[in-house]
């Protein structure tokens, strides 16, 4: 009996997988990294050939062990502003740029300032910036330094319409993934695609999120589904009004379900879908800043929780965690990060639970253009994701943000988000809240202490004094290496 549901998360380090009884029993995981290349500053790559062989072997171990047949539907979900030069066969023409990378900087400030904010209001429903990661600021980087590249490509896939594409032999996308290129009226801007000639040509068509594709060698239906970031703040349980959510991943992802929208900036608000208006707030670096200290130190990411646990509110430095730039809510390609305040005395457990504190510093100056976004108040938050294992790190987060967090039981949002929408598509629930109930289980909860609130009330103004301090620093240093 095909009663099941498969969720796959094709994040930015690593494919993540699972079956699912309708129950929400996990029936089975499969979690596998890849690696990402850096070859020169602001470059940031993958193989899409990677996605693949791990989407391949995930599928293999649920066929092994007979789970596949009993999989009624599946969705997949990816990480976003990642973007994949195919030509006609979809052949990959060179490495997937990656949603870090900042080489189109450039690129995005030309393109970016041929708009108005209001022209953005008017056509997108919020003042969406186009910057480093937007496709047609990559898009016009290739052109330019790629030319023989570019007219080869007949389309420029994200990372889920590629596999996908090898999935079911099928070419599909969907309108929220496609940030800042959908209007209002839930198909792709001319005014706006038309600033990169050829841009259009090369964008798949458009589908909803919960319509089935097609079906996997198996015979299993997979649904479109939309971008990590958006299914996995459903997963991680922002599919009722005025619901909270916070992702802790290679970035920090903050989102509220809300049909108030102030259009306030530095958010991004998506168009209704599903019944549900999402505001999202991403950062840049958030499980990324913890792993480079851990590769910097010498460190698992076990040893620096534990270095922190050991290691309670002391005169830690002030870290700026925008190691590559800063999307939400500044949206600044160049800014970069930084210690601040260092002593003598000061060891690497110090620095260790600096980390811990910027990234939850970040996350707070998101949390406030949030509440502003959408004019609400967060009263408690629920979190996912693998920033949350760390107790330690939560109870920080939850002190820094002077908010309470519930973290799910089962972590993995952007997995258990992708089977709420294939619930959907095969007819299981009629809505994402109700797909997601059997998932709403609390495993952890933080409290904010009260005796840290004046001590993070204090660095948070200091942070965002840093901020505004180091931006020109950093571009003058940027420009003097």
């Amino acid at each position: 009996m095909r009663d099941s549901l498969l969720g796959i998360d094709l994040g930015t380090t690593s494919v993540k997988a699972g079956v699912f009884a309708p129950d929400g029993t996990q029936l089975a995981g499969f979690a596998e990294s890849y690696p990402t290349r850096r070859p020169a500053s602001g470059i940031c790559e993958q193989d899409p050939a990677d996605w693949i062989r791990l989407i391949d072997s995930a599928m293999d171990q649920f066929r092994a062990s007979g789970l596949i047949n009993s999989v009624r539907c599946g969705a997949l979900t990816s990480q976003v502003n990642t973007h994949a030069f195919v030509d006609q066969t979809g052949t990959p023409l060179r490495p997937a740029i990656l949603w870090q990378d900042t080489r189109a900087t450039l690129e995005a400030r030309e393109l970016n300032a041929r708009m108005t904010d209001a022209e953005k209001i008017a056509i997108l429903g919020a003042p969406i910036p186009i910057d480093a990661s937007h496709l047609l600021a990559r898009m016009l980087w290739v052109k330019r330094h790629e030319p023989e590249i570019w007219d080869k490509t007949a389309h420029v896939l994200l990372p889920k319409d590629y596999a996908l594409l090898h999935l079911t032999r099928e070419l599909a996308t969907d309108a929220l993934s496609n940030i800042g290129l959908v209007g209002q009226d839930g198909n792709y801007a001319s005014k706006i695609l038309d600033l990169v000639p050829g841009a259009m040509e090369r964008m798949a068509q458009l589908r909803a999120m919960t319509s089935v594709v097609g079906n996997s060698r198996d015979g299993v239906p997979l649904a479109n589904a939309t971008m990590d970031g958006w299914v996995g703040l459903v997963g991680a349980g922002a599919c009722r009004e005025n619901a909270f959510a916070y992702l802790g991943g290679t970035s920090e992802i903050l989102g509220l379900s809300c049909r108030t929208v102030t259009q306030k900036p530095g958010i991004v608000v998506f168009a209704e879908a599903q019944g549900l208006r999402i505001h999202a707030g991403p950062t840049q670096s958030g499980g990324a800043s913890q792993q480079w200290f851990c590769d910097v130190a010498r460190l698992t990411i076990p040893e620096m929780a534990k270095m922190v646990q050991d290691k309670p509110l002391s005169r830690a430095p002030l870290y700026l965690p925008q190691l590559a730039g800063e999307r939400a809510p500044i949206w600044n390609a160049d800014l970069r990060g930084a210690f601040l305040g260092l002593e003598a005395g000061m060891q690497t457990a110090d620095f260790a639970r600096a980390v811990y504190e910027g990234v939850a510093l970040s996350a707070r100056h998101v949390l406030s253009a949030l509440e502003a976004s959408g004019d609400v108040l967060a009263s408690y938050l629920t979190c996912a994701g693998g920033g949350f294992k760390s107790d330690v790190w939560g109870q920080i987060r939850s002190d820094v943000l002077n908010r309470p967090l519930k973290r799910l039981a089962i972590t993995e949002a952007g997995v258990v988000g992708a089977a709420c929408i294939a619930a959907v598509a095969s007819g299981m629930s009629e809505t994402l809240a109700q797909a997601h109930a059997p998932f709403s289980g609390i495993d952890k909860e933080w409290e904010p202490d009260p005796a840290c609130r004046a001590v993070y009330d204090d660095l948070f103004d200091i942070y965002l004094e840093a901020l505004k301090t180091t931006e020109g620093l950093s571009k003058r240093l940027t420009a003097c290496r």
